[in-house]
């Protein structure tokens, strides 16, 4: 696909960029559902979600990141009943393995796997699933390739077209690309640099995708948190900064809450830009040739145009680069550098 996709409301301009060798064009900033229909922690508004997902297409955002546990399936029944007569316009991509209890390499045996793939294929109303990706296993996941043989039969099978895996390290990263993946889901924002030192030329040499995910440090790259800022007891924000539940990289991208509001607000200022910060740290992102898609999330509709319209904000110069590395090395490279 190439070019324009389908008439927009919204007047963006909208970009796409290659999907690795997926051979599908994604828009450059698309939509992460973890949090549609429902900010993180509240009850899920089916009507809200359908608003969401068209205000996205309406904007020109071909790509969608689902997970079959984001709202206990209800994300992806929800993009089921919106792309009925959209499929060969959007990419939907899935998440697979976390409802594994408890979550342990033992846990992804090929019944499993392909069980989780049986479901999504059901939830999602499609006949082969566009893309799958292992959500976030554990390391030792990687070093067995019988798993990755699964996803290769199964791709055979017609029952998914493409595969790859959301990270939680660089390392895991580098060691997917000896399998055949079309993409790699990883978490790449303003705090979180060292995917973009080798990883990224890796990928790229293996023609393998980009997704950025949490492009905004679950919120903190906003730049509206304060030292004052409360989010619900049912929120991961309060409850996992510590890694309680699940990696504490998940969380604020792993960086602790006071240190990361001191470095958003010294970025805004230092950027000395009117704009706010949130769209600043999309287009940071996108600065990188190797990402293919970043996936802001959105509770609300509204939430939409502004995170769409970042990809068309002028390029970073030398100089604003240069900040954001001083920024990260003085607040954030230890021990985020080393853990992630």
């Amino acid at each position: 696909m190439t070019g324009q996709l389908w008439p927009r409301k919204s007047g963006i301009n909208v970009k796409y960029r290659q999907l690795g060798k997926t051979n599908f064009k994604v828009s450059e900033v698309s939509l992460g559902t973890w949090q549609l229909g429902s900010k993180w922690g509240d009850p899920f508004d089916a009507t809200d979600a359908q608003n969401t997902l068209a205000a996205a297409y309406d904007a020109g955002v071909n790509f969608y990141d689902t997970a079959d546990i984001y709202q206990d399936g209800a994300s992806e029944q929800a993009l089921a009943k919106f792309i009925k007569d959209k499929k060969d316009k959007v990419f939907v991509s899935t998440k697979v393995g976390r409802k594994l209890d408890p979550h342990v390499a033992s846990g992804y045996t090929a019944a499993n796997i392909t069980k989780f793939v049986e479901a999504s294929l059901q939830n999602l109303e499609v006949d082969a699933l566009d893309n799958v990706l292992l959500h976030c296993p554990p390391t030792a996941v990687y070093y067995d390739p019988e798993v990755f043989f699964t996803l290769d039969q199964l791709k055979q099978a017609g029952k998914i077209k493409n595969y790859g895996v959301s990270v939680e390290r660089v390392e895991e990263a580098m060691k997917a690309l000896d399998y055949d993946i079309s993409a790699v889901e990883i978490i790449y924002n303003m705090f979180r640099l060292r995917p973009a030192e080798n990883f990224f030329k890796m990928a790229q040499a293996k023609n393998v995708g980009i997704i950025a995910r949490v492009p905004l440090a679950s919120g903190l790259l906003s730049g509206k948190y304060t030292l004052d800022t409360t989010f619900g007891k049912d929120d991961h924000r309060s409850f996992n900064r510590h890694g309680e539940a699940f990696d504490q990289g998940e969380t604020f991208s792993g960086v602790d809450y006071a240190t990361g509001v001191q470095a958003a607000n010294e970025l805004h200022e230092r950027l000395g830009l009117a704009t706010p910060l949130a769209p600043l740290a999309l287009r940071y992102i996108l600065m990188a040739d190797a990402v293919s898609t970043v996936i802001p999330g959105a509770s609300k509709p509204e939430q939409i145009a502004r995170n769409v319209a970042a990809a068309d904000l002028p390029a970073f110069t030398p100089d604003q680069m240069a900040i954001v590395r001083d920024v990260y090395e003085k607040y954030l490279k230890n021990p985020v550098q080393y853990k992630w």
